[in-house]
């Protein structure tokens, strides 16, 4: 079994649709897909949506997507091609709560893709992979912190990394395969052969 994660520093800039498209790309992995999404205070990991309970058992949830019509980012794996996708939600930096229940996903799948950049800190994956975009200037913490595992980049077409997020040594991407995309096709041939190779 291979395990690939996929992070990014922000929202919104693509973690997704790299997962879908190397599901969809290399359908003989047999994917288990699982996205982590981590809550801040007042939102309920139970459903997702703000909440003022504070209960013990809403640290962490875990979901399997079973319609691909949903309109889910897990959806969206599902109908890719992924034999099973989970969604998991815990309150931000209590990962560690849904690793036993993860761990046991993983132990099942054929192959996994993770969705997360956190994840990195419990796993050790066969291939960690990144989605920058020079063009958004937020970097999260979480993103910043397992740069130096990151396997590969994944980057929009003529993209320049160079010194425009503060705390970010740049050094940490040099010599990293770059994999470059054109919105909304964010999975080259590329890549896919890339990961392929690696599983």
């Amino acid at each position: 079994m291979a395990i690939v994660v996929v992070g990014g520093h922000t929202r919104n800039i693509g973690k997704t649709s790299v997962v879908a498209g190397l599901i969809a790309a290399l359908p003989e992995g047999r994917w288990t897909a699982i996205k982590i999404t981590q809550y801040g205070h007042g939102v309920c990991t139970a459903h997702g949506e703000p909440c003022a309970c504070q209960r013990a058992r809403h640290e962490a949830a875990v979901s399997e997507e079973r319609d691909m019509a949903s309109g889910t980012d897990t959806a969206r794996f599902l109908a890719a091609g992924a034999e099973r996708c989970f969604w998991v939600r815990t309150r931000q930096g209590e990962l560690g709560e849904a690793m036993a229940e993860i761990r046991l996903l993983l132990a099942e799948a054929e192959n996994a893709i993770v969705e997360s950049n956190s994840v990195l800190r419990f796993l050790q994956p066969d291939l960690a992979l990144t989605v920058l975009d020079p063009s958004r200037s937020d970097f999260k913490g979480s993103a910043l912190r397992y740069l130096d595992r990151v396997d590969a980049l994944i980057v929009p077409r003529g993209a320049a990394l160079q010194e425009i997020w503060g705390g970010v040594c740049m050094r940490l991407l040099e010599g990293k395969p770059r994999f470059e995309f054109v919105a909304p096709d964010y999975c080259s041939p590329e890549l896919a052969a890339f990961v392929a190779r690696r599983l």
